[in-house]
C-alpha cells in the first residue's frame, strides 16, 4: 500500500492512497476497512499479478473507478463503466440542497422529480434513498448509460419509485409536470477541453461532458423550457461550470417562468448549483 501510495502520487493521480485502497480492496475482494483490520493477510501470486496490472494501469491515467467497477457517491456505491460519467462529489451539493429542501417545505414533501440526462443514476438513486415518499423519472438519451442507472437502482432498492426514459432533454417528459426538475448536463465549453485532464479526456464519455462553444449548449435548453415542466411551487436545479456563473444567472433572469435564480457553492467554495424557483 505505501509503495502504491508512492508510485501513483509520482504519477500525478489525484487521491493516490484512496485510489490504492481501492485497488487491493477490489483485487482481494473484501472492504478497505479489511485493509486495515487484516494487515498480516498474505497476497496469492494471482492476486500480486493482478494488483500490478491494475496499478499500471491506473498510472496511465485509467480512471480506478472503471478500474473496479464502481464509485462512491453520497454514501452509495455505484456501479459505473465507460458508458457513464464517474459521479462527482460537486454533485452532492445539487443531491444535498433538494434532500434539505424538499424536508423544510411542506409543498414539496413527496415530490416527483424529472432527473434530466441521469447517466449512472447516480442523483435519482440518491433521491430516491434520501427522500423516502418521493418519484422520480429519469431520461437520458443514451440506451447504455440507462442500464447502468437501472442496475444501480435495483441494487439500491429504489427501483419501484424510478422510472427510466430514452431520449434528449425534456422529450422523454412530454407534457408532464415536477416538483423538480434537476440535471448535472455536460457543460465543458471547447476552450476548456483541451485543459481537462487526460483521465477524464481520454477515458469518460464526452457525450456527457461537452456543452458545445460556450459549455451552455445544454444548460441553455434546461433553463429556457423548465416553465413548461415545472408545477408551482417548484424548482429548478442544475449543475453549472463554476466559471458559468454570470451567464447561467443571466439566462433564468431572463427565462419566463422563472424567479429567484440563485447559485450555490459545492465543498470546494466553487459556485455550482443554479437554482431557480417556478412562477
Amino acid at each position: 500500500m505505501t509503495w502504491t501510495t508512492k508510485y501513483l502520487d509520482k504519477n500525478g493521480l489525484d487521491n493516490p492512497r484512496l485510489a490504492a485502497e481501492m485497488l487491493l480492496a477490489h483485487v482481494i475482494g473484501v472492504p478497505r476497512l479489511r485493509l486495515y483490520t487484516d494487515r498480516d493477510r498474505p497476497a496469492n501470486d494471482l492476486e500480486r499479478a493482478m494488483f500490478r496490472n491494475l496499478v499500471e494501469r491506473a498510472a496511465a491515467h485509467e480512471p480506478v473507478d472503471y478500474l473496479v467497477g464502481y464509485a462512491p457517491f453520497f454514501s452509495l456505491q455505484l456501479k459505473v463503466d465507460a458508458t457513464v460519467l464517474i459521479p462527482r462529489p460537486s454533485t452532492e451539493t445539487l443531491v444535498e440542497h433538494v434532500i434539505q429542501h424538499a424536508r423544510r417545505s411542506p409543498e414539496f414533501h413527496a415530490p416527483v422529480v424529472a432527473d434530466i440526462g441521469t447517466g449512472s443514476g447516480a442523483i435519482a438513486v440518491a433521491l430516491a434513498r434520501h427522500v423516502p415518499h418521493c418519484r422520480v423519472v429519469a431520461t437520458d438519451v443514451s440506451p447504455d448509460a440507462l442500464k447502468v442507472a437501472a442496475a444501480n437502482a435495483d441494487a439500491l432498492n429504489v427501483a419501484d419509485r424510478i422510472e427510466f426514459r430514452a431520449g434528449d432533454l425534456f422529450a422523454p417528459l412530454k407534457t408532464e409536470k415536477f416538483r423538480y426538475v434537476i440535471s448535472n448536463p455536460p457543460y465543458i465549453s471547447e476552450d476548456e477541453w483541451s485543459r481537462v485532464p487526460a483521465n477524464v479526456r481520454e477515458y469518460e464519455p464526452p457525450l456527457a461532458l461537452r456543452g458545445g462553444l460556450d459549455g451552455l449548449q445544454f444548460v441553455r435548453p434546461l433553463i429556457k423550457s423548465a416553465r413548461d415542466h415545472l408545477e408551482y411551487p417548484g424548482q429548478l436545479v442544475v449543475e453549472i461550470a463554476d466559471s458559468q456563473k454570470t451567464a447561467a444567472l443571466q439566462l433564468a433572469e431572463n427565462a419566463t417562468g422563472l424567479a429567484n435564480p440563485h447559485v450555490i457553492a459545492d465543498h470546494e467554495g466553487l459556485p455550482r448549483t443554479l437554482i431557480a424557483n417556478s412562477v
